[in-house]
């Protein structure tokens, strides 16, 4: 009997999946993967969620002007903002469900059908199938439009369920295996002058391996859905800089190679973008030698890109040249020089971090949040000297 409820409850709602349904709707059948969501950047993109956003958008030009052009990847659920900048109409954000839960949700990205690419920055283009999501499976991945089935045995018992009570599923889209449908919103930006404010270089490099999803969405630990025990999932937290910086970790090698006048610590990003994307991130490599109990801090390394005009630092809007940028670019093997000379039983302690909001630039932004400014653990590592 509760079979039969479940099943005609999925039957009332199912069609009633639009570009706007809740990310709360998706717990039902994915708790697991909500839960990640929910404290995920993409959950939190708006402006009363995310902090660095809601400062810099304060301070450009545009808001007083009305015009929340960031919508368009910080909140493109919010179809009332985008219909008032496509109307040139006053375009504001409201402190409602949509920007305060649902600024980025599962529906919508589950929706890109491909993305356009374009010099000022891509374009999503959407799906108009109303009862079909996109989704990635490898051993379904000829499959398109899969429907609900359960399967039962001649005594009538459920052996097995397929698909979604709530909606069709098409394994069949290419981008939804080499990260492509990431790069709608993930891949540049330029700003009014034609200056390129962020790149991440992927538009050719779209592979099926080491791509967006198989690096910020690895396989972690649960199954995907409440109807199969898969045992694993794409984990949908996102890491990145904010979220889950360690899961990253994987993908930088750090090493200590000793020489004449002190040691050289060697840091290779494996991963196929430079290691900070975001104008406003800034890296640092902290090193310390433990030489008898006695703990010595070395001058840190930085690394960062600062964007400016006249010569001097500014804001992405008005920003049309590169001042500084000596990031460790993708697959590149950076080394850093210390004349300190090390001893036998030396320990030498590495930490490469960042900062996700420059210091000098949170304050100008006004932002006092240790968390946002402060130094951030990405990978760690212990060197014994031996000789």
């Amino acid at each position: 009997m509760k079979l039969i409820l479940f099943f005609l409850f999925s039957i009332s709602l199912f069609g009633a999946i639009k570009d706007t349904e809740p990310s709360s709707t998706c717990k039902t059948c994915h708790p697991i993967i909500y839960t990640e969501y929910h404290d995920s950047m993409h959950r939190k993109a708006s402006i009363y969620n995310d902090k660095i956003h809601r400062a810099v958008w304060n301070k450009h030009p545009l808001s007083k002007k009305k015009k929340y052009v960031c919508a368009v990847c910080h909140t493109p659920t919010d179809k009332r903002v985008l219909k008032s900048l496509k109307e040139a109409k006053p375009a504001l954000p409201e402190k409602d469900a949509i920007q305060t839960q649902d600024a980025v949700t599962c529906i919508y990205c589950h929706k890109i059908k491909d993305v356009q690419i374009h010099a000022k920055r891509n374009i999503n283009i959407m799906s108009k199938k109303t009862k079909v999501l996109y989704s990635a499976r490898e051993s379904q991945k000829d499959n398109s439009d899969v429907s609900y089935k359960i399967q039962t045995n001649f005594l009538g018992l459920v052996t097995k369920k397929s698909g979604s009570p709530f909606h069709d599923i098409d394994f069949t889209n290419k981008n939804f295996y080499n990260g492509k449908m990431c790069i709608g919103c993930h891949s540049h930006k330029q700003n009014s002058h034609e200056f390129t404010v962020c790149k991440m270089d992927m538009d050719k490099k779209i592979k099926s391996k080491d791509n967006c999803i198989s690096c910020h969405m690895p396989m972690v630990q649960g199954s995907f859905t409440t109807a199969v025990d898969s045992k694993t999932h794409r984990y949908h937290g996102f890491a990145g800089t904010i979220h889950k910086p360690q899961m990253l970790a994987k993908y930088v090698d750090i090493s200590l190679d000793k020489t004449d006048s002190g040691f050289d610590i060697e840091i290779k990003n494996r991963a196929t973008h430079q290691l900070l994307l975001h104008p406003l991130r800034v890296g640092e490599l902290r090193v310390d030698i433990i030489r008898s109990g006695k703990t010595t801090a070395l001058k840190s390394a930085k690394f960062m890109r600062i964007i400016g005009k006249d010569k001097k630092p500014s804001m992405p809007w008005v920003a049309d040249s590169v001042l500084k940028d000596n990031h460790i670019k993708a697959n590149e093997t950076r080394k850093i020089h210390f004349n300190k000379k090390l001893q036998k039983d030396d320990v030498v302690e590495v930490r490469l971090g960042h900062h996700i909001l420059n210091p000098k630039a949170g304050k100008k932004l006004g932002i006092k949040d240790s968390a946002l400014t402060g130094f951030t653990l990405l990978k760690k590592e212990r060197f014994k000297i031996k000789e």
